[in-house]
């Protein structure tokens, strides 16, 4: 039996060979030209290396759902290339990239910079409904609402060839790969392990930053010992592309001063950056972190029928329901249900929901059929909704419910199709 290679990310060299590696990470919808201003600057001192996320600008749609996925195929490209150390700065999802080099593989890494990151990005839900609008509708959608989230309306209005050009970068994303990347974003969480980051941190915001502001990156300061905070005014979410001669400063100034060695367990101290008194600095207090702790935890694989399936059928639940749902329904229980949502949750979720025997998108035909022939219809919106969270389509749901008619009976799948179709309409047709 033969290994699977995992694919190589799409990638490009800048600079010169014998310089010190410094790798440039995307936002998801981004390809490696949203640094194309930083680069000339940073190629003086090093060897630039930028990455495509998979289905990004032409690269091979080989879709990655986690965070911790993508840094492994990170990690195997330069293994191939044989870059074994480097600085990296990465832009949202490539920022989260960064984040997880830094916790599973702090030997790897000599300094951070992390662009518009949050150490969760918004909430699952968020980034799950996105993907059911890119199932339903194509990226067409986020495409055209991506200056509003990336740019400043002046900026925007001023760069008409930007705003277009941004617009065509998503849009010619590969689907499956963008709605990936929301997975990945969605289960991504860090807010427990930030005080393992152990290597110098540049945290790096817009100020008119919507999707990742300010208050998270001060969060993301507060919890990574050696990090410093730079806010660049007048600027959103991609801020490379807004402010490039502020953030190109940022960045050389941050990694000439804090490029640590290898193993180097003692904390450099950076100096408060301005650029034209443009930039605000704030320190947090450094910390020296062993290498010891910087160790990621082994988590052994739970038992079925064991006391922790509860944790465990809480997340799948939350994953496939959405947070609000399971919040209702726990905070509706009371003394009298409680018991019984504890039930459900060890063992409709954490047991038989955890089985490795079927993927989610069948568990959910499996369910969807079972509530239509019962006629519990309001289970079945919820159901719905939680099909479309993993990975169904509008028409595959449809099928579903024209098998069902033919084996539970019409008036059964007649109400079926009626709370489909409202539950579909209101969770596929794109917010303005």
């Amino acid at each position: 039996m033969s290994e699977t290679k995992t694919p190589a990310l799409q990638y490009r060299f800048d600079g010169p060979e014998d310089a010190p590696v410094l790798i440039l990470g995307p936002s998801l919808g981004a390809t490696w030209h949203m640094w194309d201003r930083q680069v000339p600057e940073l190629v003086k001192q090093w060897r630039v290396f930028r990455f495509d996320l998979p289905g990004h600008g032409g690269a091979p749609a080989h879709p990655v759902g986690s965070v911790g996925e993508l840094t492994a195929r990170l990690l195997a490209t330069l293994d191939g290339l044989g870059v074994q150390r480097f600085g990296y700065a990465g832009c949202a999802l490539g920022g989260a990239i960064g984040i997880e080099l830094a916790l599973s593989h702090p030997e790897r890494l000599a300094s951070l910079a992390l662009v518009a990151v949050s150490p969760r990005f918004g909430t699952a839900d968020e980034f799950r409904q996105r993907g059911v609008i890119v199932r339903a509708n194509g990226l067409d959608p986020i495409a055209r609402s991506a200056p509003d989230r990336w740019f400043t309306g002046g900026f925007a209005a001023a760069q008409p060839a930007i705003t277009e050009w941004a617009v065509q970068m998503v849009r010619t994303t590969d689907p499956g790969c963008y709605i990936a990347g929301c997975e990945a974003l969605a289960g991504f969480d860090v807010r427990p392990q930030l005080g393992r980051v152990g290597v110098p941190t540049l945290v790096l915001v817009g100020s008119e930053d919507q999707v990742t502001g300010p208050a998270e990156a001060r969060t993301l300061v507060a919890g990574i010992p050696d990090a410093r905070l730079a806010v660049v005014p007048g600027a959103s979410h991609l801020v490379p592309v807004e402010q490039p001669a502020a953030v190109t400063d940022l960045l050389v100034r941050h990694f000439s001063t804090a490029w640590q060695q290898p193993y180097d367990t003692g904390q450099t101290a950076l100096p408060a950056v301005a650029v034209n008194s443009a930039v605000v600095a704030v320190a947090a207090p450094p910390q020296a972190v062993p290498i010891a702790e910087i160790a990621p935890a082994v988590v052994e694989p739970q038992p079925f029928g064991s006391p922790d399936r509860y944790e465990t059928g809480l997340k799948i639940r939350r994953e496939v329901l959405g947070d609000a749902y399971v919040d209702r329904a726990l905070g509706q229980a009371g003394d009298f249900s409680g018991d019984f949502e504890e039930f459900v949750t060890r063992y409709a979720w954490g047991e038989v929901w955890d089985r490795p025997g079927l993927d989610r998108r069948t568990r959910s035909c499996v369910t969807l059929t079972a509530l239509a022939a019962g006629g519990h219809l309001e289970d079945l919106a919820s159901h719905t909704r939680a099909a479309l969270r993993n990975g169904l389509t509008p028409d595959e749901i449809k099928e579903v419910l024209l098998q069902t008619a033919v084996y539970c009976g019409i008036p059964a799948a007649g109400n079926a199709f009626r709370v489909a179709q409202q539950v579909i309409r209101e969770e596929t047709t794109p917010t303005d």
